[in-house]
């Protein structure tokens, strides 16, 4: 199915008030009618210097009713952590990857039972990472005003249009999902919404962990194993040093940086000062830390270690095209996004394993949209 091209649904009206809550209690009280329903979640935060989003506001709708949280209503509210960790309660957001970083780092708590509209609009046809404004103009016809998207949202008082703003950001939250479940209801995919917004959640959580960082520093594949284990500690020291200092990760030592440091491995002050790039107020603050390291890196076993996964060979290059063909193919014929179905990392991890299973394709929604064609891609692994 392809995306509308007029409105599809009368746009929910703007409410004529903005109403806040403005204490704990009442947030506590408002949350506790929710029970069940889906409860449209957006916030607003800030980040510009630190390592940790700001929280600046809340958003809430319920129905036709709307609801401006300051943070700090928010966080004292005990029913609003209770419903944020609560799997049974949906909880109705869209592109949902920064709300649910802010959540873990603001409330120490991850979120169950999110519903990513965005996932939601791409798996009923309406395209693959469609922006909100763009797919509320293309479903009820409405324009939203983006002027207040880069404001200041932790200063107080809010001006009108901010607030105005941050409605908007909710008020079309339930109509989308009403929309998205009928389609998807159409194409037998109800439980796929809920199963791959579980899913990113749970990756997005993965990639948070320290621990796990260093995966994501893709240039340092090439280094040999022992000075990987390395790099791997020189990360999880910045990542902890940038969460205690609250300052982004550029600011303690960048990923380029760290690359260098454990390609050259220095033995001393004096080598690692010769790194080109690397500021001598880093050298002067963490060199003996970064030297400890690095020896530690050395000798630190490989056997279980996790390395950074390589790029493609040229021969892996032309054998992912051919798998991505027959995965193009599944998705048009059954109206999905193949950058939904097939992610690259996930692709790149079926050629490397030459398994299914890595990429997720043998259970769940991307099971079913590949069925007619898993012979031919279990052939093709086999080739």
């Amino acid at each position: 199915m392809a995306p509308p091209t007029t409105p599809v649904a009368t746009a929910p009206p703007a409410p004529t008030t903005i109403e806040w809550i403005t204490e704990p209690e009442s947030l506590d009280q408002w949350l506790l009618a929710v029970k069940n329903e889906p409860l449209a979640l957006d916030t607003e935060f800030e980040r510009v210097s630190t390592f940790f989003p700001i929280p600046g506001l809340v958003q809430l709708g319920l129905g036709e009713q709307y609801r401006l949280v300051d943070p700090a209503v928010a966080e004292q509210s005990v029913e609003f952590r209770r419903v944020l960790a609560d799997n049974r309660q949906p909880k109705l957001l869209y592109a949902m990857s920064e709300d649910l970083e802010l959540f873990r780092h603001w409330l120490q708590l991850e979120p169950a039972g999110v519903i990513d509209l965005q996932i939601g609009a791409a798996l009923a046809g309406a395209g693959f990472s469609v922006g909100y404004a763009r797919l509320v103009e293309t479903l009820f016809g409405a324009t939203l005003d983006k002027s207040a998207t880069r404001s200041d949202w932790v200063s107080r008082p809010l001006s009108e249009a901010q607030q105005r703003y941050a409605l908007d950001d909710i008020r079309f939250l339930a109509p989308v999902y009403d929309w998205v479940m009928s389609n998807l209801s159409v194409r037998g995919f109800e439980a796929a919404l809920a199963e791959e917004s579980d899913r990113f959640a749970s990756e997005l959580a993965s990639q948070d962990d320290p621990e796990n960082h260093y995966l994501k520093l893709r240039g340092g594949w090439a280094l040999p194993l022992q000075q990987q284990t390395a790099l791997k500690r020189l990360v999880l020291w910045r990542e902890q040093e940038s969460r205690r200092r609250d300052r982004p990760r550029n600011r303690v030592v960048g990923d380029p940086l760290l690359i260098a440091i454990a390609e050259r491995m220095p033995g001393s002050l004096k080598v690692l000062s010769n790194i080109q790039g690397l500021p001598q107020p880093v050298i002067r603050r963490y060199g003996d830390k970064i030297l400890e390291l690095l020896d530690e890196g050395l000798d630190a076993p490989t056997a279980d270690f996790e390395p950074i996964q390589a790029p493609l060979t040229r021969d892996e290059q032309a054998f992912y095209k051919q798998v991505k063909r027959v995965l193009v193919a599944a998705a048009e014929r059954a109206d999905v996004p193949v950058e939904l179905l097939a992610p690259r990392k996930r692709l790149e991890a079926v050629v490397h394993r030459r398994d299914l299973a890595a990429g997720l394709f043998n259970s769940g929604w991307r099971s079913q949209i590949i069925a007619p064609v898993r012979e031919q891609l279990e052939d093709l692994l086999k080739s």
